[in-house]
């Protein structure tokens, strides 16, 4: 039996939220979309005080802000996107062309070819989200992606040294100090100064996640992206300590990320609730993991690994940690999740932040469809077709009465053209 002990805010709350963002950014898009750059400009000097000659950081700018890290700061940027690299060109060689007869002078294959322009979105506001320079420009870089743009909101009045030596480590073509839904617009939209791109990448807010979903299809994205979500699977190897920390580790993203603990063991959940209120004393984040916690936490007790399971596949987690004595079981099993973190040994923040999988994954449900961003995402997969006059004569006849059966009239005369021309040289 599944049993809730602490469960979370009302769907309803939030969707009255998700109401009054989807309003406003609507706004905003159609504001820049009529005014452009003036537009931007406004709403950079509105929401972060901020507004600088040109957005775009010249060369100067960039290698000044490399050159400010100390190098044991780009020594860590450097082994993380190695590691990133190493993964997205071992995932980039997973997908091959192909070309085959499949039927005797019919000739189909595939192609994968490169998104042209991507613009990248890096959150930098409350946390400088560093490891997302990482995760979008160069994965983007890797798929074989010609130009690539990256943005991120100034912080503490100018642009932040790290996220830009990251982009540009990355190997981000354009790097500008602009931030919010006026960023995300301005790359999807174009205005005189910004070129528009093709696709939309990274993390961001509610605001920057619904200005993607309302670009959605004038432009790719990447997902359909929500707050950080995490679940914690664990029976009674795991103990409180672990639980909490690891819950309170993503909760800390933001006062609306749910973070859920799935056990069997009534024992971890009772120690995980004692231990949540203990770090909470002394985390330093706990304003915002603590609301989140309060807000949107859920223990979910269940009898069986099976129910565990089943639960788990229900929730369908962006991120799911399995601290429980077969952790191969769920990797197995489970097919609704956006990454998995398999044993102790292991955590979110490996993910966030270093170990080279790509921490842009699915929320509010979209693991159930969608995986998260990797190389593949920056690459259509583009058939073709070649045909002989004798197969043309053939193919042409079965096509002809398909055609004919769904009463498409100029169709059909595209099959009936071919057999025409081609059947009595075929003969």
């Amino acid at each position: 039996m599944i049993k809730v002990i602490k469960s979370g805010i009302s769907d309803e709350a939030a969707a009255e939220f998700e109401a009054q963002v989807k309003n406003t950014v609507e706004g905003i898009l159609g504001d820049i979309g009529k005014r452009g750059d003036e537009a931007v400009r406004e709403l950079s000097e509105k929401f972060d005080k901020w507004s600088p000659e040109s957005f775009r950081l010249s060369d100067e700018e960039i290698q000044a802000a490399v050159d400010r890290l100390p190098e044991q700061t780009i020594r860590d940027i450097e082994f993380a996107q190695t590691q990133i690299r190493k993964f997205a060109e071992i995932q980039k060689a997973a997908l091959v062309d192909v070309e085959e007869e499949t039927f005797p002078g019919v000739t189909l294959g595939h192609k994968n070819i490169p998104v042209n322009s991507v613009g990248c979105y890096i959150p930098g506001g409350k946390y400088p989200m560093v490891a997302s320079a990482h995760m979008s420009v160069l994965t983007a870089k890797v798929a074989g992606v010609k130009r690539v743009i990256a943005c991120a909101p100034p912080h503490d009045g100018g642009p932040h040294d790290a996220i830009v030596a990251a982009m540009h480590m990355a190997g981000a073509d354009e790097i500008y100090c602009l931030g919010g839904v006026q960023a995300v617009g301005a790359m999807a939209l174009g205005t005189d100064s910004i070129e528009s791109v093709d696709m939309l990448v990274g993390p961001g807010n509610a605001y920057v996640a619904e200005a993607k979903r309302q670009l959605y299809g004038r432009v790719g994205i990447d997902l359909f992206a929500g707050p950080t979500e995490t679940l914690v699977i664990a029976d009674d190897t795991c103990d409180g300590e672990m639980a909490a920390t690891d819950l309170l580790g993503q909760a800390e993203h933001g006062t609306n990320s749910p973070a859920i603990l799935l056990t069997n063991s009534e024992k971890l959940a009772e120690d995980t609730q004692r231990e949540i209120v203990r770090q909470l004393k002394t985390l330093e984040t706990a304003d915002v993991a603590g609301k989140a916690w309060d807000d949107y936490g859920q223990i979910i007790l269940c009898d069986t690994e099976e129910e565990m399971l089943a639960e788990a596949d229900r929730i369908a987690s962006e991120h799911v940690q399995v601290m429980t004595r077969d952790p191969n079981y769920f990797l197995d099993n489970m097919s609704n999740y956006g990454a998995l973190f398999l044993g102790p040994e292991t955590n979110v923040a490996y993910g966030d932040k270093v170990i080279g999988t790509n921490h842009t994954l699915p929320t509010k449900l979209a693991a159930r469809y969608t995986g998260g961003l990797w190389v593949g995402k920056f690459i259509k997969t583009c058939t073709y077709q070649r045909v002989t006059p004798e197969a043309t004569a053939t193919i042409g006849e079965y096509c002809s009465r398909l055609c004919a059966l769904e009463g498409f009239a100029g169709h059909k005369a595209q099959a009936d053209l071919r057999v025409a021309r081609y059947k009595s040289k075929a003969a």
